[in-house]
């Protein structure tokens, strides 16, 4: 117990929050005499994955958080990736009309490249750079009357697009 906040260690504090993977920020306020107030956000969950056996979430704080259900809300990520580029990925997606609330499953591959299968049973197949240019088009693509039997659209090469499953 404390009985004056001028005793109270802030990188105790801070260490202390730090650790817990839930939190996504927070912030500290000693309100002089006896108060102290800490605003905490909760991290949102964005993907989910399996590693060694267990499900964790990846949390939009970097974090992996251990689960004990599977979400059906957001993506599962299957392959070896760096949190980097996930959140690279993330980005490129929230930078167009592509809803990443569509996505269900994505797909890491040693290459460095994603492919994404969405709710609707459609795999994008994306190249490794130019992310956000490819999304583009493929939201084109996907949202064009004349294209509304795809099954897998493979735009990883440049100036070419693959369409299968097209009448």
């Amino acid at each position: 117990r404390i009985d004056n906040l001028f005793f109270v260690d802030n990188e105790k504090i801070k260490k202390i929050i730090s650790s817990n993977a839930l939190i996504e920020k927070y912030s500290v306020f000693k309100k002089y005499p006896s108060t102290l107030n800490i605003e905490i956000n909760k991290t949102e969950f964005l993907a989910q994955l399996e590693k060694d056996g267990n499900i964790f979430f990846l949390g939009s704080n970097g974090k992996f958080i251990k689960a004990s259900n599977i979400k059906k809300d957001i993506p599962f990520i299957f392959g070896s990736f760096k949190r980097k580029n996930f959140f690279e990925l993330r980005k490129a997606i929230d930078e167009t009309n592509f809803d990443y609330k569509e996505i269900e499953n994505l797909f890491f591959f040693k290459s460095g490249r994603w492919d994404i299968q969405t709710y609707s049973g459609i795999l994008i197949k994306l190249p490794k750079k130019n992310l956000k240019d490819s999304l583009d088009l493929s939201f084109s693509i996907l949202n064009d009357n004349r294209f509304e039997k795809i099954k897998i659209l493979d735009i990883r090469q440049s100036n070419q697009v693959i369409i299968n499953g097209w009448n």
